[in-house]
């Protein structure tokens, strides 16, 4: 990289000779001046108003023009016979942390380069000073024709310095603050919260000006004579406001949407991710409705199972056959016998669509187990009859 500017970083009574190079470039397009008639560029030409002549560079110098419009000329060789010490010297005038520097102050960066290998080892002590007190330095020096403040601090392992404008330089912010008193509820600072959850980070180096590469796309087309469509316009709401709560919840969703569909292929998983829900309010009547429709609904589903039940045939140790149905049957137990212990009960249950063979072959099996119940029945009672017969005989 070229050095713009040549000195050295005062240090106490430590002297560090440096070279000063530019830490930023500018990548904007720009753009001629042309006619619109012929195409042709327009020039701007340096003209002397006495003379009406056109002057090359060598021929131009500088001058400061006096209240009444006089020129007092002021050359480089002036310039440089200032009693300045920063003329050609970084000099550091203090060592404060970061946080008291404003940002507002910031303008343009530059890296400092050790000019030379006997610059290597105090230019080495000085960054490593810096990295260890966790200070940046507060500097002066002077630069095209003026001098200027500066921040020293490290990037990386070079030491690197901003411009800054002096105090005096930087505007007061009147008339910017919104006019009377606005007041801010904690609902909305809550939805405010949500939408920077939501956005999160963002990797710096991945930020790129989509504008220049609209700009060279254009560029590029109309060089190759293609015709360049316009573009489709975006909806616009003219910045106006209506409904702050829900902007902000439109937001959220908005933001939320985009995470999802950036992380959808790296398997992501957003669920940290904030949501938001209107709450909805229930009043004591909708729940006493809810309550009684949940009652009702369970007393139907209740009275439609008892009344599914089909008929039940029971055949009784006389061998009568007794049918009720389903929910006569679970309240009134069939008749004891004398003699007869267990009863067998067959229930007969219909299936929406089942065919007469299965019906009938139900019915036959009822009727064999109830035999087969009918005949125990009749021994046992024979026997216990018998029973006492036999001892007074043998009395």
């Amino acid at each position: 990289m070229r050095s713009i500017w040549n000195g050295a970083i005062s240090f106490g009574l430590v002297s560090i000779p440096i070279k000063l190079v530019n830490a930023t470039e500018n990548h904007s397009i720009s753009f001629r001046q042309i006619h619109l008639a012929d195409g042709g560029r327009i020039r701007y030409r340096k003209v002397c108003e006495l003379d009406e002549e056109e002057v090359s560079g060598g021929e131009i110098g500088k001058a400061y023009e006096d209240a009444d419009g006089t020129m007092i000329p002021i050359t480089d060789e002036d310039l440089a016979q200032l009693p300045l010490p920063t003329a050609k010297t970084i000099e550091i005038v203090a060592f404060v942390p970061a946080d008291r520097i404003d940002p507002l102050q910031m303008d343009a960066a530059y890296y400092l380069s050790a000019n030379g290998v006997p610059a290597a080892k105090p230019y080495t002590l000085l960054r490593e000073a810096l990295k260890r007190s966790n200070r940046v330095a507060v500097a002066k020096y002077a630069l095209r024709g003026r001098e200027r403040l500066g921040m020293l601090r490290v990037v990386d392992d070079v030491i690197a310095m901003h411009g800054l404008l002096w105090p005096d330089e930087i505007r007061a912010p009147q008339d910017a603050a919104p006019d009377g008193d606005i007041t801010v509820r904690d609902a909305e600072l809550d939805l405010a919260d949500a939408l920077m959850d939501t956005l999160g980070e963002v990797d710096m180096d991945s930020l790129h000006d989509d504008y220049r590469e609209a700009v060279e796309e254009l560029v590029a087309a109309k060089a190759a004579g293609e015709i360049v469509l316009p573009a489709e316009p975006e909806d616009a709401d003219d910045g106006k406001v209506i409904d702050l709560i829900a902007a902000l919840e439109n937001s959220v969703r908005a933001a939320r949407s985009s995470r999802n569909a950036e992380g959808a292929g790296d398997g992501d998983d957003d669920s940290g991710m904030a949501d938001v829900h209107p709450i909805k309010k229930t009043s004591s009547k909708t729940s006493g409705k809810t309550a009684r429709t949940t009652a009702a609904e369970k007393t139907t589903g209740t009275a439609k199972t008892t009344g599914a039940a089909k008929k039940t045939t029971h055949r009784t140790p006389t061998g009568k056959t007794v049918t009720r149905s389903g929910s006569s049957t679970a309240k009134k137990s069939a008749p004891k016998s004398t003699g007869a212990k267990k009863s067998t009960s067959t229930t007969k249950k219909s299936a929406g669509g089942a065919g007469s063979a299965g019906s009938a072959g139900s019915r036959t099996t009822a009727k064999k187990t109830a035999k087969k119940t009918t005949a125990k029945t009749t021994a046992k009672t024979a026997t216990k009859k018998a029973a006492p017969s036999r001892k007074r005989t043998s009395a």
